[in-house]
C-alpha cells in the first residue's frame, strides 16, 4: 500500500500536474512556502516511492498528422488480462490501455491513426490476438485536470475550484 502524503507533498503533486515542464523547484517553493531544496528532496522521495512514475509529453496527435483517435472496448479472459494487455500494447498505434477490475468489457485501448485503412489494420491486428472488440468510440477531445485531493497548502485552490483555463486540452 502507498504512503500517506502531507500537505507539502500534495501541493507539489498539484503543481506538477498543472505544469511540470515549466515549474522550477524555486517557483514551487515560493508557492508552497518551503525551500527549493525541500521541494527537490520531496520530488526525489515521491519518485523513489513510485508515486511519481514519470514525466510525459502531452501530444497533440492531430497536429502530428494522427487525426483519428479511437477507444476500443475489448473483452479478454479476466485471468489473462495482463498478458493480453501487453500483447495489445505492442500493436502499432496503441497509445494507452486501461485494465478494468470487473466486467466483460475489461480493456479500454486507445489508438491513433492517420486514416481509415490504418485504423482497420490496427483493428485487424488486435482481432488476430484472439480478443473480442465490443465497441469502438471515436474520441473528439480528452480533458485532464489535477486530481482534486492534491491542493496548495494553506489555500482554497484545488482543481475543483479551478476554472481549468490554464490546463491544456489533450487533443
Amino acid at each position: 500500500m502507498g504512503r500517506d502524503l502531507d500537505d507539502i507533498d500534495r501541493s507539489i503533486l498539484y503543481l506538477l500536474q498543472k505544469n511540470a515542464r515549466n515549474s522550477t523547484a524555486q517557483e514551487m517553493s515560493e508557492t508552497v512556502g518551503v525551500s527549493a531544496s525541500t521541494v527537490r528532496n520531496r520530488i526525489a522521495q515521491l519518485e523513489a516511492d513510485g508515486i511519481i512514475k514519470g514525466y510525459h509529453p502531452e501530444i497533440d496527435y492531430e497536429a502530428a498528422n494522427l487525426p483519428l483517435k479511437v477507444t476500443f472496448v475489448v473483452t479478454v479472459p479476466p485471468t489473462e488480462i495482463g498478458e493480453y494487455s501487453e500483447r495489445i500494447r505492442k500493436t502499432k498505434g496503441v497509445i494507452d490501455i486501461r485494465e478494468m477490475i470487473t466486467g466483460r468489457r475489461n480493456l479500454y485501448v486507445d489508438v491513433v491513426a492517420t486514416n481509415s485503412p490504418e485504423l482497420t489494420q490496427i483493428t485487424d491486428t488486435i482481432h488476430q490476438l484472439g480478443v473480442e472488440i465490443e465497441s469502438s468510440e471515436l474520441v473528439r477531445r480528452r480533458r485532464v485536470q489535477p486530481f482534486n485531493h492534491f491542493f496548495l497548502q494553506g489555500t482554497e485552490e484545488t482543481s475543483a475550484h479551478d476554472d481549468g483555463d490554464d490546463l491544456p486540452d489533450l487533443e
